[in-house]
């Protein structure tokens, strides 16, 4: 997959959530006679801080959309800011908490991405690390999905994740992988303190390379006869695990 940094953020909650967020913003375009609702709102904030609006037919912004339910308003941003593995960890320590940072080995899907992130921001994840090839990046369907949430989220874009959790285990953090074939059910695991935790690919899971490099692994237990669950579920579910058990230290 080659590298796509994907520069335009759609839909009314998202372009909102940019707006209030502070980001760069170079330019919002919206739809002729779109004027009611939250655009209204959007306008007014783009005004308050001097962005041009451009008004464009519907045809042409048709044109320019790159998610089908861009809602009549698109944003065109600077690329996606990436930050380091350091920033991560130093924001954890700004805000005296120990260290959650969740490591997505190969996520294709910018679907399950912008689920992911979205979930992470809402429980207090300090950062999330991706690798830069075959996996997917920062865009404008991923930050549509995230409802926003990749304006408040330090992504770190690595070469290799391997080094990247071999960083992470200099700084203090043990590395939890998500594996179905583990025998340790997630809930019966210790998730307290300084985590990294791997959530694999959508097919294959966790590659064998970064399996062997995590410190354990947790499976989330299956009854029914479909023996998978989505990335962005999986993810859900031990984020929040992480949240339950540290909430009752």
């Amino acid at each position: 997959m080659q590298e796509n940094y994907q520069d335009q953020v759609e839909g009314r909650n998202s372009v909102l959530e940019l707006l209030e967020s502070g980001k760069d913003i170079n330019k919002i375009f919206i739809t002729k006679g779109e004027k009611h609702g939250s655009i209204n709102q959007i306008i007014a904030k783009a005004k308050e801080r001097k962005i041009i609006i451009v008004e464009k037919d519907k045809k042409q912004m048709q044109e320019m959309a790159q998610t089908e339910n861009y809602q009549g308003v698109i944003a065109i941003v600077p690329p996606f800011d990436y930050c380091e593995i350091e920033d991560i960890l130093q924001y954890s320590k700004d805000k005296k908490e120990d260290a959650f940072v969740i490591l997505l080995d190969g996520i294709e899907d910018p679907h399950n991405l912008g689920s992911i992130i979205r979930t992470a921001e809402t429980a207090g994840v300090h950062g999330i690390i991706i690798p830069k090839r075959r996996a997917a990046s920062v865009n404008s369907t991923v930050n549509k999905v995230s409802a926003g949430a990749v304006q408040y989220m330090k992504i770190a874009r690595v070469n290799n994740m391997t080094d990247a959790i071999n960083k992470l285990k200099k700084e203090g953090l043990w590395i939890c992988g998500t594996d179905g074939t583990a025998k340790q059910d997630y809930s019966n695991q210790d998730l307290k303190g300084p985590l990294g935790m791997v959530i694999g690919n959508e097919g294959q899971g966790i590659s064998e390379k970064v399996k062997n490099n995590c410190d354990f692994l947790v499976k989330i237990p299956m009854k029914g006869k479909i023996t998978s669950l989505n990335a962005s579920v999986s993810a859900g579910i031990i984020i929040y695990e992480v949240v339950k058990q540290r909430q009752n230290y």
